[in-house]
């Protein structure tokens, strides 16, 4: 039995980056979601790449909810144009939530926070507090150097194969397919409240 994805949640940037192609795969993205008839799940800002997939979501006809923390609510602008926006009370409110909300979890190209969100979802998914896919969105190679690191660790015995954690795609019409050939998850319930 395969994964059944009906939420994604995707960890991206507050920022755009340098350069438009950042901006297009973001729009891909979002416009891939859409049309396979997922419903985004993201930190709810207006903001960075982070708007960016919201906003193409939204103009493809799909569906978008957002979580932000109150303290963030104003510095990254909350998107009142989004179906729903959960205001919380704190960024781990915020990442359990974005959890909870989600069937499997993507990571396009973004800063500390993206970062900081990846390992901990797939730190949760290493120690069996849950079993959702989880996909590094790998196009134009901008994750390159990070797993490089990752094989580096695995190399000297500090970090397991990577394999059964996550996978990785270089295009972005290759996100839902690689989340969907998963196994389906069998753990129940969210991960322990921190």
């Amino acid at each position: 039995m395969t994964a059944s994805i009906k939420s994604l949640c995707v960890y991206c940037g507050a920022a755009e980056g340098r350069g438009p192609a950042y901006r297009d795969i973001a729009q891909r993205l979002g416009r891939h979601i859409a049309q396979n008839d997922v419903r985004l799940i993201y930190g709810g800002g207006r903001v960075g790449l982070m708007g960016v997939v919201a906003d193409a979501v939204k103009s493809a006809g799909g569906q978008v909810t957002g979580v932000i923390p109150n303290f963030l609510e104003i510095r990254e602008i909350g998107n009142r144009e989004i179906d729903e926006l959960r205001v919380v009370d704190s960024m781990h409110a915020r990442k359990q939530l974005m959890f909870e909300l989600s069937d499997g979890f993507c990571m396009m190209p973004g800063g500390f926070g993206t970062l900081e969100e990846f390992f901990e979802v797939i730190t949760w998914r290493q120690l069996g507090q849950h079993d959702k896919p989880i996909v590094v969105l790998n196009e134009g190679g901008y994750w390159d150097p990070l797993l490089r690191l990752v094989e580096h660790g695995r190399q000297e015995g500090f970090m397991a194969d990577p394999a059964p954690l996550y996978s990785v795609v270089d295009r972005v019409d290759d996100v839902i397919p690689a989340l969907s050939r998963q196994p389906a998850p069998t753990k129940v319930g969210a991960v322990g409240r921190m």
